[in-house]
């Protein structure tokens, strides 16, 4: 295993360019968020988006990612299997597992919440992740890209969805982005989300780390949706989450993917505090990995 992090979250962070956030928490693996565009976020220029549509174009970028020490661990979807023009969606999907795969990704990060999910009976919200994932994973074959579905919003925290949507696709490539702070976000009780993590571990192509602090009482009781989220969200050490479990569940389940940092406490804190708050987080990932 080793440790990412989210272009968002070192740009939320305060840092001019993502080299210079990279450099500064000393994590040299990043997470890209990729536009219905094709495009990422540059390395070196401040507030640049970069397109990697041409071959060329994905060249140029991976010679940038060599000459700064940097890998690209994952490609970050934000999909949205809800729309009507599923086909330029789906077409989206599998031209950015391409550059996922041409970037030397680990895994692709597949949302799970999608338009009108609330309103769809689950039985046809399961029907058309597979069809949907079907034919992405068909049309990618030649790039063996794993594929991890976050359990995000709604039905992504719901571990029936995820188990069905996984068994009826039936691939080796599909799996979970597992968001080790989602679950909790979600309103299960804190024992309840270690069972929950534990049992999709053997699942898992990819992570995001984050965590929550809920007053005691309140850690062992079912939650709505969502609750005081804002309040309690916080840095990665701080919170009820224990991340040396997570790991062990990793381990146990043979994972060596990253562990990637997406500490949405950030906004919480100053400009000029954030930095440190984000150093924090990288230290003390890499501390899990290094018991």
């Amino acid at each position: 295993m080793f440790v990412s992090v989210r272009d968002s979250v070192v740009m939320h962070a305060g840092y001019e360019k993502l080299i210079d956030g990279l450099r500064d928490i000393d994590v040299w693996a990043v997470e890209l968020n990729i536009d219905r565009q094709l495009r990422v976020a540059s390395l070196t220029e401040p507030g640049k988006l970069v397109s990697i549509v041409a071959d060329e174009e994905v060249e140029a970028y991976k010679e940038e990612l060599e000459r700064n020490g940097v890998r690209v661990s994952a490609l970050l979807l934000s999909n949205n299997f809800g729309v009507e023009d599923i086909e330029a969606e789906l077409n989206w999907i599998v031209e950015a597992i391409r550059r996922a795969h041409k970037l030397g990704c680990i895994a692709v990060r597949i949302d799970s919440a999608m338009s009108g999910e609330r309103e769809m009976p689950f039985e046809e919200r399961v029907k058309r992740f597979c069809y949907c994932l079907k034919r992405v994973i068909g049309e990618t074959e030649d790039t063996n890209i794993p594929l991890g579905i976050e359990n995000h919003g709604y039905q992504g925290n719901t571990p029936e969805f995820l188990q069905a949507v996984i068994e009826g696709v039936g691939s080796e490539r599909l799996g979970l982005t597992l968001d080790t702070g989602n679950f909790y976000w979600y309103g299960h009780p804190l024992s309840t989300v270690y069972e929950i993590e534990r049992m999709f571990a053997p699942l898992t192509k990819h992570t995001h780390l984050k965590n929550i602090r809920y007053p005691e009482e309140m850690r062992e009781i079912q939650r709505e949706v969502g609750w005081r989220y804002g309040e309690f969200v916080c840095p990665l050490p701080d919170g009820d989450i224990n991340h040396a479990i997570i790991v062990r569940y990793l381990r146990d389940a043979n994972y060596d993917g990253d562990l990637c940092i997406e500490d949405e406490s950030l906004g919480k804190f100053d400009l000029q505090e954030r930095k440190a708050v984000l150093k924090r987080d990288a230290d003390y990932v890499k501390s899990l990995l290094s018991k």
